[in-house]
């Protein structure tokens, strides 16, 4: 006698569970951030209250006598991250072609090992050797012939005047677009890996450079998840303490746009400050600084969707 009448349907338990799992898991992560948000908007609440948005738009930080503007912290932020992007996404771009292109096969491991391994250096390891061995190096070897050059240019002259001292605005960025450069090129070395060869080799048969099959057929397929890294490493510089804590000088003054200047951030005015500020004021405006952050951080995130998803649809 046959015994399928026995069998029993499989059970849609296990199914039902690890839908409650993972959706308590999403919404487990949506309500910490949600806290996060309530709980720094609720520390800045004195600050907001006193200053209002004259805290974005002032640079005076005087504690003894609760003044309180977040212009220099703001300014030294975007500036170092910008320049940061400016020097590693090239650099990160050249990697990742050479290490899928052009590199030979002996080399490219060993090599994408050794740039990985930058990513694992501790940030505070890239801050002392920053201050101790870059700083004088960069200030001698860089900073003066740069205010000896494009010092004496009008306009953009501003941006290298003054002393090179070595730590500043400019020696902040560096150190920072150092630190972004492996994790910018292992998303392009990868994404560009997953390019079809079919492509890359229609285009080599059709006669096209190798600069031309990089340029019209592995960016295009790509730029989505290029974008994506570096919006990583975007997020990677913004949010970096200890290296820029080290080298940018931490200075709260805005006398000058001069990327030689000493100046502050953020990140760095926390690490500096939190410990030793008094209740009151003081602490509200570094929780503040930390909301900014946040909202930095978020506009950011925002604008790479939105820029992905223009991407995509004029992919289609």
């Amino acid at each position: 006698m046959s015994n399928t009448s026995t069998i029993r349907p499989p059970s849609k338990r296990g199914d039902t569970l690890f839908g409650i799992l993972t959706a308590g898991s999403a919404a487990l992560t949506l309500l910490l951030l949600g806290g996060i948000i309530v709980s720094l908007f609720v520390a800045s609440w004195p600050t907001i209250k006193a200053f209002g948005l004259q805290f974005l738009l002032t640079a005076d930080w005087d504690p003894p006598n609760d003044s309180y503007g977040a212009l220099v912290p703001i300014y030294g932020t975007l500036v170092t991250s910008l320049i940061a992007l400016i020097i590693a996404v090239p650099v990160s771009f050249g990697i990742a072609l050479f290490l899928t292109e052009l590199a030979p096969p002996w080399l490219r491991r060993p090599l994408g090992t050794a740039i990985e391994l930058l990513a694992a250096v501790p940030s505070i390891v890239y801050g002392m050797w920053g201050l101790l061995v870059f700083a004088p190096i960069f200030g001698k070897y860089v900073q003066a012939p740069l205010g000896a050059t494009l010092g004496k240019v009008p306009v953009i002259g501003n941006l290298f005047a003054g002393p090179p001292i070595g730590i500043g605005l400019l020696c902040a960025g560096v150190i920072l677009a150092i630190m972004i450069i492996p994790y910018i090129s292992a998303v392009m070395r990868d994404v560009f890996e997953v390019t079809p060869v079919m492509l890359k080799e229609a285009g080599y048969g059709m006669g096209c450079t190798t600069w031309e099959v990089i340029w019209k057929i592995i960016l295009p397929h790509t730029k989505v998840g290029v974008i994506g890294g570096v919006m990583l490493g975007l997020g990677r510089a913004l949010g970096e303490t200890m290296a820029v804590t080290f080298v940018i000088g931490n200075t709260n003054y805005l006398n000058d746009i001069s990327l030689f200047s000493p100046g502050n951030s953020i990140t760095s005015a926390l690490a500096n400050e939190f410990a030793e500020a008094a209740p009151g004021l003081h602490t509200s405006a570094l929780m503040e600084l930390g909301l900014i952050l946040f909202l930095i951080t978020f506009l950011v995130l925002v604008a790479s969707k939105i820029l992905l998803a223009r991407l995509s649809s004029n992919g289609r």
